[in-house]
């Protein structure tokens, strides 16, 4: 049996965990997510539900509300320290 084109480019995917970090105001959250690495040229990336979870903290920090943004990951405080 012949093997179609996508059967021969079938390529090896793999993930990593990864810290990402999101800036909003005096708040920076702190989020795990998994990057994909596969063998395509737009390698590393994110997967759908990462990126929307990334979009959730940020709106979140958006609006103060520290409780919600905390189930994502971990935050801190930004304190000027000078100027």
């Amino acid at each position: 049996m012949a093997m179609t084109s996508w059967q021969r480019q079938e390529k090896t995917v793999k993930t990593r965990r990864h810290s990402k970090f999101v800036h909003e105001g005096q708040f920076v959250a702190e989020v795990q997510v998994d990057l994909i690495e596969s063998e395509d040229s737009w390698a590393p990336y994110l997967s759908l539900e990462d990126a929307y979870r990334l979009d959730d903290v940020r709106e979140a920090l958006r609006q103060g509300d520290i409780e919600a943004t905390a189930k994502f990951g971990r935050i801190y405080a930004l304190k000027p320290l000078a100027g």
